[in-house]
């Protein structure tokens, strides 16, 4: 199956959003869960903003070097529970495990 650019980059950043939700919150978390080049999971986590999610990182008490996890604050108008219940075609589309 192919699918566009734009779409194939939307449903990147649902499904990035949705692992940061459920608690594949780090970088490292998602290249291990998703085998993902590191700068497109860096890059799809930035831009969560032009879809109006709000993904902030939270510094680890105690920790330096930017160590600790992103945070899904706001959806924005993206339906999280949308997500959850497509993301198995959203996988599947991604070609994601």
């Amino acid at each position: 199956m192919t699918i566009s650019k734009t779409k194939s980059s939307f449903y990147r950043r649902l499904y990035i959003a949705h692992l940061i939700d459920s608690g594949i919150a780090t970088v490292p978390g998602i290249l291990e869960y998703t085998g993902m080049p590191r700068r497109t999971a860096q890059d799809t986590i930035k831009s969560l903003a032009d879809l109006d999610i709000v993904c902030t990182f939270k510094q680890a008490k105690g920790e330096r070097n930017r160590s600790g996890k992103y945070e899904i604050e706001d959806w924005g108008a993206i339906n999280k529970t949308w997500i959850a219940d497509n993301i198995a075609e959203i996988k599947l589309i991604l070609n994601y495990p």
